[in-house]
C-alpha cells in the first residue's frame, strides 16, 4: 500500500458513482476515479485504490454522478446564436436566402461573432459540451474568443463564391484563410479547417485549391453536403453529377472531408465514404426542421463510416443541447431503418464523444476517458427524479437525461462548471448582449 509520504501529486481527482470511458465500447465503471496532473488524465482506477495512490490537490466527489468525455458538438455554426428564433417553420432555402443570409449581411462583423460565440460557449459548458468544430465568418475574432475561454475548439476557414463581410474575391478567402492558420497552428487548444460553404456555392477551382492546400497544411475539411433532395437535382442539372461523385472526380472524398448532414445517399455512396474514411456529421434535429430529409445514421455506422453528432446552429435547431440531440440522433436512426436495435445508447454516446473527436482529427487527444488524453471531462447528476430509478446509466445519460444535470466539467484539466455555475464567465453580462442584439435585429 502506498504510504502518504510516498503517495503520487496530482491536481485533481475527480470521484464519480460510475466513469463511462467509452473505449473500451460499452463498459461503465462502478465507483471509480480519475486522476489528472495539469491537462491530462494520469489514471482511471477505483476509488478506493485512488485515495490509497494519489494525493491530490483538490478532490471532487460525486458519488451520483456518471463522469463520461465531453462531448463534441460535430458540427455548429455558434455565432448564430443570437439569431436564434428569427425565422421558423419553412425550408431551407427559402429561410437561408430569404431571412438568414439578408439579416447577417445587416449585422455580420466582429463584435456579432465575439458576442455570439461567448454565448453559445455558456450554452455548450451549462450542456456539457467541451469541444465545437466551427463554421463561419471571421474565424480570426472565433479563435479568439474559444481561446480566451479555454474552449476547445477546431475553428472554419471559410470559402464561398461570393463576397461576404469577411473576404471580397476567391484569393482573399484564401489569403485569410492562411494568415489565420498561421497564427493558430501550434494552439493546443484551438486549430483550423477549411469550410467551404458547400457544393452549390463553390466552384471546382476553389475545391481543388482547397483540396490541394489541405493536403499540404493537414487539414480536415468541413462541408455540408447531400443536405437536401434539391440539391443533388440541381448538382445533376448543373455539373452532370451528384455532389459526391462531383467531389469525388475533384479528390475530396478522403479521410480529411468531415461531411454534415449526408441526408441524400446511395447504398454505393455510403460504401465509398467508408471506404475512404469520411467521417458524416448528423444534425437530425436541423434537419427536422428544416425537412431536409433522414439521414441514414444506421446504415452509415453499420457499413463502417464514423459517425458524428452536431447541433447545427441556433438559427435552425435552435439550440446547443447535445444530449437533446444526440437522443434525437438515437431515437430517429431506429425509425429510418425500421430497427429498434439501431444506434443504441452505448453507440450513440460514442458517436458524440469519440466519433466527434475522430472527425475533427482529435481522437489522440479527447473522446474517451483514457491515461495520457487530456481532461475534458463532464460528471451529470444521475439522482435526480427525472433519472430514477437508475437501471442501466448510458440508457439514462442517452434517454433520459437532460442537460440541467451536468454538474461539473473540466477542460484541459481547468474547471468550467462548478456545481452547475460557470467558471469566470459574465451570465450578466452575456445576457445583457444578447438583449442588445434582439433589438438590432428587430430594427432590420
Amino acid at each position: 500500500m502506498t504510504t502518504e509520504a510516498q503517495a503520487i501529486p496530482c491536481d485533481l481527482l475527480i470521484e464519480a458513482g460510475w466513469v463511462v470511458p467509452v473505449e473500451p465500447h460499452a463498459v461503465v465503471l462502478e465507483a471509480h476515479a480519475v486522476a489528472v496532473r495539469g491537462s491530462r488524465i494520469l489514471e482511471v482506477l477505483p476509488v478506493a485504490e485512488a485515495r490509497a495512490r494519489y494525493a491530490p490537490a483538490e478532490t471532487v466527489s460525486r458519488p451520483d454522478a456518471a463522469l463520461i468525455p465531453g462531448l463534441v458538438n460535430a458540427h455548429t455554426h455558434n455565432p448564430m446564436t443570437l439569431l436564434r428564433g428569427i425565422a421558423d417553420d419553412m425550408p431551407l432555402m427559402e429561410w437561408l436566402q430569404g431571412h438568414i443570409w439578408p439579416v447577417e449581411a445587416a449585422v455580420i462583423g466582429p463584435q456579432f461573432v465575439e458576442d455570439g460565440i461567448a454565448l453559445a460557449i455558456a450554452e455548450m459548458l451549462r450542456g456539457g459540451t467541451t469541444c465545437a468544430n466551427e463554421n463561419y465568418f471571421f474565424p480570426d475574432v472565433q479563435a479568439a474568443v474559444y481561446k480566451r475561454h479555454g474552449f476547445r475548439a477546431r475553428v472554419g476557414l471559410p470559402v464561398i463564391d461570393f463576397p461576404t463581410a469577411w473576404a471580397k474575391s476567391s484569393d482573399e478567402y484564401f489569403d485569410r484563410a492562411g494568415e489565420v492558420h498561421d497564427l493558430w497552428r501550434d494552439d493546443p487548444l484551438v486549430a483550423t479547417a477549411f469550410a467551404p460553404h458547400a457544393p452549390y456555392t463553390v466552384s471546382d477551382a476553389n475545391f481543388e485549391r482547397i483540396r490541394m492546400l489541405a493536403d499540404q497544411l493537414d487539414l480536415p475539411i468541413h462541408l455540408h453536403t447531400h443536405e437536401t433532395a434539391q440539391e443533388v437535382v440541381d448538382s445533376i442539372k448543373l455539373h452532370g453529377q451528384r455532389p459526391i461523385a462531383r467531389l469525388d472526380r475533384l479528390g475530396l472524398i478522403s479521410d480529411r472531408l468531415i461531411a454534415v448532414h449526408m441526408t441524400q445517399l446511395t447504398d454505393a455512396e455510403i460504401e465509398l465514404c467508408a471506404q475512404r474514411g469520411v467521417s458524416v456529421v448528423h444534425c437530425p434535429e436541423s434537419n427536422l426542421k428544416l425537412a431536409s430529409g433522414f439521414c441514414p445514421a444506421c446504415k452509415l455506422e453499420r457499413a463502417g463510416v464514423n459517425l458524428a453528432i452536431g447541433t447545427d446552429g441556433c438559427a435552425s435547431n435552435n439550440d446547443l443541447d447535445m444530449f437533446g440531440e444526440t437522443r434525437t440522433a438515437a431515437l430517429l436512426a431506429k425509425a429510418v431503418a425500421d430497427d429498434a436495435k439501431a444506434l443504441d445508447a452505448f453507440r450513440a454516446l460514442r458517436a458524440a464523444t469519440l466519433g466527434g473527436a475522430r472527425a475533427l482529427g482529435y481522437e489522440s487527444r479527447i473522446g474517451t476517458i483514457e491515461a495520457g488524453k487530456q481532461a475534458d471531462l463532464v460528471c451529470v447528476d444521475l439522482s435526480q427524479l427525472e433519472t430514477q430509478p437508475l437501471h442501466h446509466v448510458v440508457s439514462q445519460l442517452i434517454y433520459a437525461t437532460g442537460r440541467h444535470q451536468v454538474s461539473d466539467v473540466w477542460i484541459a484539466g481547468r474547471a468550467k462548471l462548478r456545481e452547475r455555475v460557470l467558471v469566470d464567465i459574465d451570465v450578466a453580462g452575456l445576457l445583457a448582449n444578447a438583449r442588445q442584439w434582439r433589438e438590432r435585429i428587430a430594427a432590420i
